[in-house]
């Protein structure tokens, strides 16, 4: 199915890493590669993290062992320093690994002590490092958190922000991610990142990463594409938000929710490339394996039924 954006869908990575129950690997696997048949060219599908801290992926290496390839598809693995992605290169020689790592950076020296445990430059030495040791294996992807407001030290330096992109490609970086860690961007202020980013740092992809924390996400996500993001990531249910056993900020944590966001593209006239039925299907599934009612408000009250007036309209 043809698109006009690019969807990596998270609830395999950052949905489950929130959940204090371990899922079963053989359910993961059948999610990712469910996700990856309805049609989305990037899933999320493990995260190379000490088990002592997030026990959900002990199972990583077990997961890609299991997990059909489809064509096309990059599934990523998160990595958080330069073991994890020597795990990755040996499950790649193995013939099992991720095509596609990421690696992440904070924008404010706070958050990075909180989450990362390192100082921003410590984190940027390891980032380096990383980066070395992958050998152009895979496509990388960085990742900013807080990039548009720190639940610590609040307003970030747009500037820095814009610099910690441009260290991402240096390093050889194709895609950079801003995230919206705690729901702190608005419509004006998103549309000035993206579109800094867009203009002064043309050779990297930006992908707008956000959690609905407050309720903008999706009109944060809508200033992106009016940006000319073409790259978004959500997760199904809403789900996701920090790892239990790392608690900061408060409410409701999840990401954007697939649904939601797919069905208000697709009835905006903009192509998502995503099975609509297979969505809905794949969501119940997700609230199945959950055991309880997600976030989705289009799975219980349906797809917008003038979604295909939306195409001819626009024609």
């Amino acid at each position: 199915m043809k698109s006009d954006v690019v969807l990596c869908e998270c609830f395999a990575r950052d949905g489950l890493q929130h959940e204090p129950d371990f899922v079963p690997t053989e359910t993961k696997v059948r999610l990712v590669d469910r996700f990856a048949t309805i049609g989305f060219a990037r899933v999320e599908a493990t995260s190379y993290s000490n088990p002592k801290v997030v026990p959900q992926f002990a199972d990583a290496s077990e997961l890609l062992r299991e997990l059909p390839r489809r064509e096309g598809v990059m599934y990523k693995a998160t990595c958080a320093n330069v073991h994890a992605v020597e795990r990755a290169l040996a499950d790649l020689e193995a013939g099992i690994g991720a095509n596609e790592i990421s690696l992440l950076v904070s924008a404010s020296q706070s958050h990075s002590e909180r989450n990362l445990k390192r100082s921003r430059e410590a984190q940027w030495n390891n980032i380096a490092d990383m980066a070395e040791a992958a050998r152009g294996r895979f496509r990388m992807v960085g990742t900013i958190s807080v990039a548009f407001g720190c639940p610590f030290e609040g307003v970030v330096d747009a500037q820095e922000v814009l610099r910690d992109v441009g260290r991402f490609r240096d390093l050889g970086v194709e895609l950079v991610t801003l995230g919206d860690t705690t729901g702190m961007a608005v419509p004006d202020t998103v549309r000035s990142l993206f579109g800094a980013v867009r203009k002064s740092i043309s050779d990297v992809t930006p992908i707008a990463h956000f959690h609905d924390t407050r309720g903008t996400g999706l009109v944060n996500y809508v200033a992106a594409l009016e940006a000319g993001v073409t790259h978004f990531d959500c997760a199904m249910g809403g789900v996701g938000g920090h790892p239990a056993k790392v608690q900061y900020g408060g409410g409701h944590t999840g990401n954007v929710c697939t649904e939601d966001w797919v069905g208000l593209l697709e009835s905006m006239g903009v192509r998502t490339g995503i099975d609509l039925d297979g969505l809905l299907e794949t969501s119940k599934l997700c609230e199945s394996v959950l055991g309880r009612p997600l976030h989705s408000r289009v799975l219980h009250s349906g797809l917008n039924p003038l979604r295909s007036h939306a195409s001819g309209s626009a024609e």
